[in-house]
């Protein structure tokens, strides 16, 4: 059971970087709402990484580090454990309300601004804060994997 968690945490990860480095490079490469239909398909296709592969790589990844924790002794006190798991809850928060969220509610409004509901001056206005929540969330990730590759001596206290 221990190496099937390690296994799904691990798929998890690979999955959940993988989108995260896509959606940086989407973000790039998005033209300016001015080329509106453009614009709309590439957030589409940013709202269909982030619901399709970003999220459901987030969740088997904390799903399977929670399980792995509750299944291995060894980790009950291990230090490195346990911020891991905290980075893992901050990260699935941030997910939801700094990427999900946001490119969802962005695809939403350029396919509104192609049929005449929204002006599309009012588009593009978080592409910057996406960018920078992806950016820390990767930073994260990598420091969630050289912990759980090195697992440096971290100490808790337990009464």
């Amino acid at each position: 059971m221990r190496r099937l968690m390690k296994f799904l945490h691990t798929m998890g990860a690979i999955g959940l970087m993988g989108a995260m480095a896509s959606l940086i490079v989407l973000l790039g490469l998005a033209p300016p709402p001015s080329a509106l239909s453009g614009y709309a398909l590439m957030r589409g296709a940013m709202a269909a990484v982030a619901t399709w592969i970003f999220l459901p790589s987030l969740a088997l990844m904390l799903v399977a580090g929670l399980l792995a924790i509750a299944l291995n002794r060894a980790f009950h006190q291990a230090g490195w454990a346990w911020v891991k798991l905290a980075t893992g809850i901050l990260m699935f928060e941030y997910g939801f309300v700094g990427v999900q969220g946001p490119m969802q509610r962005e695809a939403e409004r350029s396919a509104q601004a192609l049929t005449g509901r929204v002006d599309p001056a009012t588009l593009a206005e978080s592409l910057g804060a996406e960018r920078g929540t992806l950016w820390v969330l990767l930073a994260i990730a990598t420091a969630n994997v050289v912990l759980g590759i090195w697992r440096p001596r971290i100490l808790i206290r337990i009464r």
